[in-house]
């Protein structure tokens, strides 16, 4: 994954030419979907599903239906990215069918609120899962976590500007570590099973406790579990053989993704009541100390570790979001650079950290969920709109993988009612998050349209931007074809 520069006897003087490598196997692929997919969501996700759905039953069944939600979203996604075959996922996908307006609007929601959060929920729980064994049977201090939270978000961010391979084996290494702890949590709770030990599921569908209300903000927890699949999409132009690897490694991903959630939590119940899991600041560390003795202190350190894997897939795909809206015109050039050495986005990942470092230090953990999950699944929404426009105006352009249109419409719905829904059920976060998500309509008004922009002001950019590419020695990548 990277990538790449080739000479250009046309332009003379030996100009290279940047573009994007071809490097992202089948096996990568499902790698990187699955590697960034299972993160901290299954291990902080099931307190707030069941906490909204109100019992255990009702909990399995929204885990069930976040799954085939997601199934029906990532074949939406399969249809569009083989048929706009440029990276940069939601964003361009959102410029080619909906118009330059609710792209940038994506793209802003996506710097100023969806991204930063994103990476602080996983890396907060990231530090929360390696530390909280030391002061076991405490809570560690909110400080304590918060300070490794921000080691860990800087080591990932030297890590993707350092080297794109480092990244990718990185990843692959991690993802082999995450099914390695699933096993882990899913066995234990099976023999629990199989030795009778059903007490716990009992009165599932219990609805003293059921809240109809909250049901979106369980859907929200649950889909960020799963949220990720559609990172593949932001690496199109990376990936080889597209038409036929990112179908497949959707499908393939998203059926062992929603297996194994669904295992994961039949073992979280299997051991842990109700009670434990809504009192436990860490599932899996709960878990751990329940169904194993002489390895419970492993089990944290795998799951953090799971998180770090996430977030390093993470980071890795939301700078080609920047990167792609770069070379459209629709952020500062400055980052569609390329360091000329490490062939690593350097510009588009260090813009992240300042807002992530502020998310960290002021977010708690649920309530950045919700704070992010209304922008992420309205444009997500609007996405598969924009795919079932697109087929009605454009239905000549050649589609390898063509879905149903039903398929993106039961999705659309469903990811316009979540939204709609959570207005009502938690006003501050999602009205806070609507407000930011408007507030680039002037950022895109008077900044973003070039004719608004002065002369002067676009040569004095131009001038900064040649000073700093000899500096950092980056280079502009082609544009795409």
């Amino acid at each position: 994954m990277g990538f790449c520069r080739k000479s250009n006897a046309k332009e003379g003087r030996g100009k290279e030419a940047v573009f994007l490598r071809k490097k992202i196997t089948l096996v990568r692929a499902i790698a990187l979907i699955i590697g960034t997919v299972i993160g901290s969501g299954i291990f902080i996700a099931p307190k707030g599903v069941l906490q909204n759905s109100g019992n255990v039953g009702l909990s399995l069944v929204v885990w069930l239906a976040c799954g085939v939600l997601s199934l029906f979203g990532a074949l939406s996604y399969a249809d569009l990215g083989t048929s706009i075959t440029k990276s940069g996922g939601h964003y361009i996908y959102l410029l080619e069918t909906l118009g330059p307006l609710p792209a940038f609007l994506r793209l802003w929601a996506e710097f100023v609120m969806i991204r930063p959060a994103v990476i602080a929920v996983v890396s907060l729980a990231f530090g929360r899962y390696l530390i909280e064994p030391l002061f076991a049977p405490c809570h560690a201090p909110a400080l304590a976590v918060k300070l490794v939270t921000i080691t860990g978000i800087s080591l990932i961010i030297a890590l993707n500007c350092w080297s794109v391979s480092w990244s990718a084996n990185t990843q692959t290494v991690l993802t082999v570590l995450k099914m390695v702890t699933i096993g882990l949590i899913i066995v234990p709770g099976m023999l629990v099973l199989a030795e009778g030990k059903t007490s716990n599921f009992q009165h599932a569908f219990d609805t003293s406790s059921l809240a109809l209300d909250k049901l979106p903000l369980a859907f929200y927890s649950g889909m960020f579990a799963y949220s990720g699949w559609f990172y593949v999409n932001f690496v199109t132009e990376e990936i080889i053989n597209p038409e036929r690897n990112i179908p497949l490694s959707l499908i393939v991903s998203l059926l062992i993704v929603t297996l194994g959630y669904l295992l994961i939590n039949v073992s979280y119940y299997a051991v842990l009541t109700a009670e434990e899991v809504l009192a436990s600041e860490a599932v899996a560390v709960s878990f751990a100390d329940r169904a194993f003795k002489s390895i419970s202190s492993a089990i944290p350190i795998l799951v953090a570790l799971s998180c770090f894997g996430s977030l390093n897939g993470g980071v890795f795909a939301a700078a080609r979001m920047l990167f792609a809206a770069s070379r459209e015109g629709q952020w500062p050039l400055l980052f569609s650079m390329i360091h000329r050495r490490r062939n690593t986005p350097f510009p588009a990942l260090l813009l992240m950290l300042p807002l992530i470092f502020l998310m960290v230090l002021i977010g708690d953990l649920y309530g950045l969920l919700s704070f992010f999950s209304f922008s992420r699944w309205l444009f997500i929404g609007l996405v598969t709109l924009g795919l079932m426009i697109h087929h009605y105006r454009h239905p000549e352009i050649p589609r390898p993988f063509k879905v149903p249109l039903f398929i993106p419409l039961v999705f659309t719905i469903i990811c316009f009612f979540i939204v709609g829904m959570s207005l009502y059920s938690d006003p501050v976060n999602t009205g806070i998050s609507c407000a930011i998500t408007l507030t680039g309509l002037p950022v895109y008004y008077l900044v973003v349209q070039k004719s608004r922009i002065p002369t002067i002001t676009l040569d004095l950019t131009l001038n900064v931007l040649l000073k700093n590419r000899l500096l950092f020695k980056r280079v502009i990548q082609e544009p795409h074809c």
